[in-house]
């Protein structure tokens, strides 16, 4: 089951890799609105800072990305620190 990683506790150049492979992947649907990719970072940034998203971190295969608080419910996922 992965973990919830704080983000404030993952290196800026780290976790700025996980938000752009997340943004850039499939599944991250902003509807009939294009955003550029800072856009796209910056939203991110903003819902981990306000906890509505999370990091990630799936130790069986050494992997991180970002879900949202309603996914991390869904997968049984505690956000609590």
């Amino acid at each position: 089951m992965p973990l919830i990683i704080p983000h404030d506790q993952i290196n800026e150049n780290t976790l700025l890799g996980i938000i752009k492979a997340y943004v850039l992947s499939e599944g991250t649907d902003y509807g009939q609105v294009e955003y550029d990719i800072d856009t796209k970072i910056k939203r991110v940034m903003d819902q981990l800072k306000s906890s509505k998203a999370f990091v990630a971190y799936d130790e069986a295969e050494e992997t991180a990305t970002i879900v949202t608080a309603e996914k991390a419910i869904k997968l049984g996922i505690s956000t609590k620190a």
